[in-house]
This record gives C-alpha cells, sequence and structure tokens, in this order.
C-alpha cells in the first residue's frame, strides 16, 4: 500500500509513520490555506495589522501541520480502542490522503469491530468542538486574528473529516461500522465484507464520476482530486475484502500441510558462485536454508548477490553473506497458514523455514498457499469459510485499514 516511508515517533508504544506521499500533500495543503488567509483576514479582521506574505506562508504551514495533527489523534482513537480490545497494532502511517491505522488482525468480533470504527469519528467531533469554541472565544475576546482563523479552519476541517468517514462505504468508518452491524445480523465476516465493499466500490466510483463532471466544468484541480481519492477507496475496499477471503480460506490449514518436508539445503562453506550454478539454476529458487538438518545456521537470499561483484563471487562462501538472525523466517509446523502468509508479507520473504524446536522440518513458499488459496475458493466460493473471525495478522501496511482520509 505505501512506498517509502519513515517511522518518526512512538506514540502510546504505536510506531507513528510519514509515507513519502505525505510531503505532497503537505505542500498542497499549505499554499492552499496560506492563499486563503489574505482573504479571510480582510472578511473578519479589516482593521487588524496587516501580516506580511511570508507570514501567511508560515501560519498555512502550521495549519497544515496541526490538520495532520488532527488526523493522527484520529487515528490514534483507532488504535487505542483496537489495542484495548486484544488487537495488534502494525502502527499509524500519514500519506497523500490523510491517515491510516494499520491492524495485523481483523476484529475478534462485531462489537470490537463497531468500538473500534467509531473511536476515529468521536476523536474528530471532540476536536472540532473544542477548536470551533476556542475560535469563538478567540473571535470575542481580542485575540491575534489569525490564530483566531486557524482555530476556526481546524474546527471546520475536522467536521469535515467526520462527515465524509462516517459515510457508509467501506472500508471509511461508516462503512466498518455498517460491516460490523451486517456481521452481527448475519454471523458471517466474509458476507458481510462483501457487501459492505460493495457499498464501499459504488460510492468510489461515484467519487470518480463526480471528479470527472468537475474536471470538465472547469474544475480541473477538484476533479483530479476527487478522482484519485475515488480509485484510492475503490482499490482499498477491494484490497480488504480479498484479505478476508485469504484469511478466512487459510484458517485452521496447519503449515505442516502445504510444507515441503525434503527441503534443499546449502552447506556454509560453499562459494557463491558455485551456489548459483549447483543451487540457484538447478532448482529455480531464490531462497535457500543454509547448514545441515541438525542445526540451521542461517538462510541466503539471492539478494545478497547484489551485495558482492560477479567477479567476487568464487572469493566469499555462502556463510560470509547468509543472514543469520533466522527468527523473523521461521515457523512452526501447527502454526496456522494463515499466519504464514502474514509472516512472508511482513518480512518479504517468498519461503519460510518450519522449525519444530531447533530441528528444520520442511520449507514453506508463498507459491504452495497461493495454489491452495486459489483451489479452494473456486470450489468452495466467496462464502465457503464459516464465517468464524479470522485470527491471522496481516503484514502492516497491506493489513486492515480502520479509517481513510
Amino acid at each position: 500500500m505505501f512506498g517509502r516511508r519513515w517511522t518518526l515517533f512512538r506514540l502510546h508504544g504505536i510506531p507513528v509513520s510519514l509515507d513519502a506521499s505525505w510531503l505532497v500533500i503537505l505542500a498542497l495543503l499549505t499554499l492552499s490555506i496560506g492563499g486563503a488567509l489574505p482573504e479571510l483576514m480582510h472578511k473578519y479582521f479589516a482593521g487588524a495589522a496587516p501580516i506580511t506574505p511570508a507570514q501567511y506562508w508560515l501560519l498555512g504551514l502550521i495549519a497544515a501541520l496541526a490538520f495532520f495533527g488532527c488526523i493522527l489523534l484520529h487515528e490514534l482513537g483507532h488504535a487505542i480502542v483496537g489495542r484495548s480490545r486484544g488487537m495488534a497494532i502494525g502502527g499509524i502511517t500519514l500519506f497523500l490522503f490523510g491517515g491510516v491505522a494499520e491492524l495485523e488482525e481483523e476484529p475478534a468480533s462485531a462489537a470490537t469491530e463497531f468500538l473500534m470504527a467509531i473511536a476515529g469519528p468521536l476523536v474528530s467531533v471532540l476536536l472540532g468542538v473544542v477548536c470551533g469554541l476556542l475560535a469563538w472565544v478567540g473571535y470575542h475576546g481580542g485575540w491575534w486574528p489569525p490564530a483566531v482563523i486557524l482555530l476556526g479552519y481546524l474546527g471546520a476541517v475536522n467536521f469535515v473529516v467526520l462527515a465524509f468517514n462516517l459515510i457508509p462505504a467501506f472500508p471509511l468508518d461508516g462503512g466498518r461500522v455498517l460491516r460490523s452491524i451486517l456481521w452481527a445480523i448475519t454471523g458471517n465476516l466474509q458476507r458481510a465484507t462483501r457487501w459492505a465493499a460493495t457499498l464501499g466500490q459504488l460510492f468510489a466510483w461515484l467519487l470518480i464520476a463526480w471528479g470527472v463532471v468537475n474536471f470538465f466544468a472547469g474544475n480541473w484541480l477538484g476533479g483530479i482530486w476527487m478522482g484519485l481519492i475515488g480509485m484510492f477507496l475503490n482499490s482499498a475496499a477491494q484490497s480488504s475484502y480479498q484479505q478476508v477471503l485469504i484469511r478466512g480460506a487459510l484458517q485452521g490449514e496447519p503449515v505442516r500441510r502445504f510444507m515441503n518436508p525434503r527441503p534443499i539445503i546449502v552447506p556454509p562453506t560453499l562459494d557463491l558462485g558455485h551456489w548459483v550454478e549447483e543451487y540457484v539454476y538447478r532448482f529455480h529458487l531464490k531462497t535457500f536454508p543454509v547448514g545441515s538438518l541438525e542445526h540451521i545456521d542461517g538462510f541466503i537470499t539471492t539478494q545478497a548477490l547484489s551485495q558482492v561483484p560477479r567477479e567476487a563471487w568464487p572469493l566469499h562462501t555462502v556463510g560470509e553473506a547468509m543472514i543469520r538472525d533466522i527468527g523473523p523466517f521461521t515457523i512452526a509446523p501447527d502454526a496456522d497458514a494463515a499466519v504464514a502468509l502474514a509472516q512472508m508479507r511482513q518480512t518479504g520473504a517468498g519461503r519460510l523455514l518450519v522449525m519444530d524446536q531447533d530441528r528444520l522440518v520442511g520449507v514453506i513458499s508463498l507459491k504452495d498457499l497461493l495454489q491452495f488459496l486459489s483451489l479452494k475458493l473456486e470450489l468452495e466460493g466467496d462464502d465457503g469459510a464459516n464465517g468464524r473471525p479470522p485470527s491471522a495478522p496481516a503484514a502492516a501496511g497491506t493489513g486492515s485499514i480502520t479509517s481513510h482520509r
């Protein structure tokens, strides 16, 4: 879902990150707010002392940052309620379309889904009311006019965020509230997600159509923006439903059912040149465990070759280039296959080592899981799962989306 991003800090133990696309919307908001401030000053504070153009742009930047501070608090509301209900939270990321709190698993019940979904809008209501009241007090109390305008802007924008998110279109907050209600009525998470996601896609296409109308009516920037948001929501609704299907199909299936019980192990003393010729090209694999069946020293991927010049391959051994910390890349044979899939997404690995305590008993690959998924969904259909809440975590960044702006 995200490209390059940077983790800034932790808030209540939850990592907060910035996606590179956030810089684009920060610049657009700064220009938009800074450009509108002179007109607002003239409208509401005609007799106030003038401020310089540089101060307008600085105030625009401050307002844009404050807006994202409100978005962060909105997402933190989702995250704190989710964590209080026993859910793992991967983090909060600010990006082009606002913010997202990343879940590592689906809610365990319809009640948890409802409480978590409604938490963000409640935070926006509180922020809108507080900022609006401060703006009113400041206007009548003679506060510095630009500060009053910025407080009024923040009050209004929080109610805009609230109104947009309460639209019953999944995966917006309103769509998640709708899904929780449908889930409680039907007892089937997959079916509830399908109905909510269908409404989400319908809303997304309406937004795209409205964007096209605005574009040709002369409001080309607003039209492009609405179209982009619509395309994003359409993609998010599709991917959210697909994730529920995947978890439902893999839930309860043990890793040992899919693993290769005869893994190909590379000795650590083999040089990289011979490893490529005798293993990579022969078996058409990119990842290999290193060591022996009795003891695994690490694993090596073809990515390691990018750190070594081609002519130096014969001079370095597999043991030198291997990854020694195998913890994130191992899984127990009785673990859920859904957990294995989530682990592959989190680590970016296409294969995991299946370890029974300290002994290698097999290797499980993404290809094998996807083949099983395709077959099961083809035979059983979208409602093949029994409606129990999936318990397998999804990768951070591609997990459940609690809110979109």
